[in-house]
């Protein structure tokens, strides 16, 4: 799993499938609405540019994180009322937490572990051993439907993963293993896709002077405009990834002026970035993502966005007990952020 946390707790993660993830927050003290949209047919000329981080998000990893009063029974991404606080953002992770402080969450946890046995057969690279010593899913299924339904609808994409942590080589492995090899037994069909891989790992790097992009002899930069890094994730094919800058969001308090990076061109009707990751806050000051909007059509120049503004439009916050037991919820959350975002594209054409 990632090698650095990417969250409240902000403490290295380790293998623990047997007791949760960053699933949805367990609130118990403030809060935003969510914003919605239901999916419909979208403009299949598009190209979809899908980020989508790793731990949490399509990687099951290690656990959630005692006298506290709960205000709901069931998990939840948004607050069930206002002023209520999460016991992730109190506590961070805790190991044990379903047989401790969490205890009345214990059934939610073995449903959702059950989905995740690893059938028989296939390359054990794409599963992890649990502490009770059974093998489960790694890669979650609903990111290989995920692939499928999007070369069934005909639509033109690439998958860039982004990552904090330092899995990324593995999981380009492992998921060019399930790729080319059909080492999946749930998706043996997924080589009839033809997708590639681009087994180079590239680095992100920020700073106070700007953003550098690398990636084998690949090199972009802010310094030329940041047009160019936007052109540059644009163009890019297949499955790939990077590792963002840890240290620049420690450094900026985990704020959203130190997250990962996403250039989004409101004006581009040709290409839509899409970016998946289970610690996307409604919260600016402890989120994940930043997002930079460029000003006016072919502008070089942008402005950070709030996460509200472009949540479920180029934000999408992992429900990650959705994404496991609903092997079509990446789909559907791609749709909706690709409805909202041609009907934002559309008034404003008005």
């Amino acid at each position: 799993m990632e090698g650095h946390g990417e969250s409240s707790g902000r403490q290295a993660e380790q293998h623990d499938v047997t007791d949760g993830g960053n699933v949805p927050e367990l609130w118990c003290g403030t809060g935003d609405p969510a914003v919605t949209g239901s999916s419909s047919n979208q403009d299949q000329g598009k190209k979809l540019v899908l980020h989508v981080d790793l731990n949490n998000t399509i990687l099951v990893s290690d656990a959630i994180t005692g006298k506290w009063e709960w205000l709901s029974d069931s998990p939840s991404l948004l607050p069930p009322c206002d002023d209520a606080v999460s016991y992730y953002s109190q506590f961070g992770r805790t190991p044990g937490f379903t047989t401790a402080a969490g205890r009345r969450f214990r059934g939610v946890l073995d449903e959702h572990l059950e989905l995740l046995r690893w059938p028989e057969g296939g390359d054990r690279e794409l599963a992890v051993k649990g502490e009770d010593g059974r093998l489960y899913h790694w890669i979650l299924p609903s990111f290989f439907q995920l692939l499928r339904d999007l070369v069934q609808e005909g639509r033109e994409f690439a998958i860039i993963f982004r990552t904090f942590g330092s899995d990324l080589p593995r999981v380009l492995r492992a998921v060019s293993k399930a790729l080319n090899e059909g080492a999946h037994p749930l998706f043996p069909d997924l080589p009839d896709l033809k997708l590639s891989v681009n087994m180079t790992p590239g680095h992100i790097h920020c700073n106070k002077k700007g953003v550098v992009l690398s990636r084998g002899k690949e090199r972009v930069s802010t310094r030329d405009g940041e047009r160019g890094l936007y052109q540059y994730l644009s163009s890019v094919q297949g499955l790939g990834g990077f590792q963002d800058h840890f240290d620049w969001w420690v450094c900026n308090s985990y704020s959203i002026r130190g997250g990962k990076p996403l250039w989004v061109d409101p004006f581009d009707h040709n290409v839509q970035h899409i970016f998946i990751d289970d610690n996307v806050r409604l919260n600016d000051e402890d989120t994940i993502i930043h997002p930079k909007v460029f000003l006016g059509r072919g502008s070089d120049n942008t402005r950070t966005a709030c996460t509200s503004e472009l949540y479920d439009l180029t934000l999408v916050q992992t429900d990650l007990l959705r994404a496991i037991s609903d092997l079509n919820y990446f789909t559907q959350r791609a749709h909706i952020c690709m409805e909202n975002y041609d009907r934002n594209l559309q008034q404003g054409a008005g």
